[in-house]
């Protein structure tokens, strides 16, 4: 294929566009930059021959690029890029060998907050297209764009565009907006993306902070959190909140032969980590099981008293902790908090305050879907072998695509697992991003066919 050629052709245009896009800030959880990036990527797919527009909802709502270009050859078919601009926020800043939005280039490697998550892999999907009209003056299919701005406070109002703009983003399936390379340099084809629900307990038990040697009469607000959190779920991780997994439908024997057959470096992975062992001590399919249809339960943060250097005999007089828990299909958000309140108040945590911030169902596509062979076959072709994935370990907002747009989705990128997204130092390796440009041509050519 001639798109391929241009493709190891042009790849200094390639990383010129990424670090263009890296050097210009978007952190949507603090509303920097969001305007300019838009238009930024908006100017990119119009230079390329790819009409655009920015589409809005109201004013303080980050805007959609959205991005159609019709294939003369295969006008009946439509293929939707869904990627996002934004990128979370960089700080500490002096963890960062460079500055993060420096967007410098070493070796094989390009560093800068979103290099990866997600301009890197918006940037594969761009070039693809590009290539695909330098060389053939068309596309394969009809090729679609959608771009949002707030995936990483997470899509608060990517239902409401995708119902209000439902008919321009119609298609016949979806490419993720990532898509992870394992340790040896194998895509990982994920089929879908786990459910999140994110909340905030809290306890205030007097109204000001007190000198700690009152603690025999007054109340501490974090032991009455931590016997609240302690009831949430076992040593194992399985979560102790009455009818939680009611709805789960068990994996198919498909699903468990594709989790079974997946490689999984346990001792790599560990490394990386720092760690000796998981959770519960599961090992082999059971670790794999737990990362593909696991349901969480996760402390993501506690905060209560005196939490700088030295000792401060203090007695707080209030607590917090953040909790997000990972859902898994047929796990609806909006139940499951009904059930943690009926959890609580039945434990005698009545007191407890519940503050939600997010609530997002899962999603999955099946594995007998003939796009999942279409994307697999040009991800072999490209690496040389890939590995398909039942469901990712991580949140996105899958669930609205498939349930409005009524279209598969499937995840395939150039995201190296280490690539410390959303922490310092993040980077895209150049190689992967090479590779992942040619799969987004071979998936186009492939989905143009069937």
């Amino acid at each position: 294929m001639n798109s391929l050629k241009h493709v190891d052709s042009h790849m200094d245009e390639l990383i010129a566009d990424l670090q263009k896009l890296i050097r210009q800030p978007s952190v949507s959880a603090k509303n920097e930059g969001i305007e300019e990036c838009a238009s930024l990527v908006k100017k990119m797919l119009q230079k390329i021959g790819i009409k655009s527009e920015l589409l809005r909802l109201k004013k303080g709502v980050a805007p959609i690029v959205f991005g159609e270009i019709k294939s003369k050859q295969n006008p009946c078919k439509t293929l939707l890029f869904y990627n996002h601009y934004d990128v979370q926020p960089a700080e500490p800043f002096d963890l960062w060998d460079d500055p993060p939005f420096s967007g410098k280039r070493k070796g094989n490697k390009i560093f800068g907050r979103g290099a990866t998550d997600d301009k890197g892999e918006l940037i594969t999907r761009i070039k693809a297209v590009e290539a695909s009209l330098k060389t053939t003056g068309d596309v394969p299919c009809n090729i679609k764009f959608l771009i949002e701005g707030e995936e990483e406070t997470g899509s608060a109002h990517i239902e409401q565009y995708l119902k209000k703009f439902k008919k321009k983003f119609s298609c016949d399936g979806v490419i993720w907006e990532f898509g992870y390379v394992d340790a040896k340099n194998r895509p990982i084809v994920g089929l879908g993306m786990k459910g999140l629900l994110f909340v905030e307990l809290s306890v205030k038990e007097s109204i000001r902070d007190a000198h700690s040697s009152l603690a025999v009469v007054v109340k501490n607000p974090a032991w009455r959190l931590i016997q609240a959190v302690n009831t949430l779920r076992n040593d194992d991780g399985k979560i102790l909140i009455k009818d939680w997994y009611k709805e789960v439908t068990p994996l198919s024997k498909k699903d468990l032969q594709l989790i079974k057959n997946e490689p999984f470096d346990e001792k790599s992975f560990q490394k990386e980590f720092g760690i000796t062992s998981f959770v519960g001590n599961k090992k082999g399919i059971e670790a794999k099981k737990a990362l593909v249809a696991g349901a969480t339960c996760n402390i993501a943060g506690f905060v209560s008293g005196y939490t700088g250097e030295g000792a401060k005999t203090v007695l707080p007089g209030e607590a917090l902790v953040k909790i997000d828990f990972r859902l898994v299909p047929k796990m609806d958000p909006q139940k499951q908090v009904m059930r943690l309140k009926k959890h609580l108040k039945s434990k005698g945590f009545s007191d407890i305050k519940i503050k939600v911030f997010h609530g997002e169902a899962a999603a999955r596509t099946n594995s007998s879907e003939p796009f999942v062979q279409n994307v697999k076959e040009a991800a072999d072709k490209s690496y040389g072998k890939s590995i398909l994935n039942v469901s990712n370990a991580g949140t996105g907002p899958m669930f609205p695509f498939v349930e409005i747009l009524k279209a598969p989705c499937i995840s395939i990128g150039s995201t190296y697992m280490f690539s410390r997204i959303h922490s310092p130092n993040e980077f895209a390796r150049v190689d992967l991003l090479k590779k992942t440009t040619k799969c987004i041509c071979l998936i186009m050519e492939n989905f143009g066919k069937s």
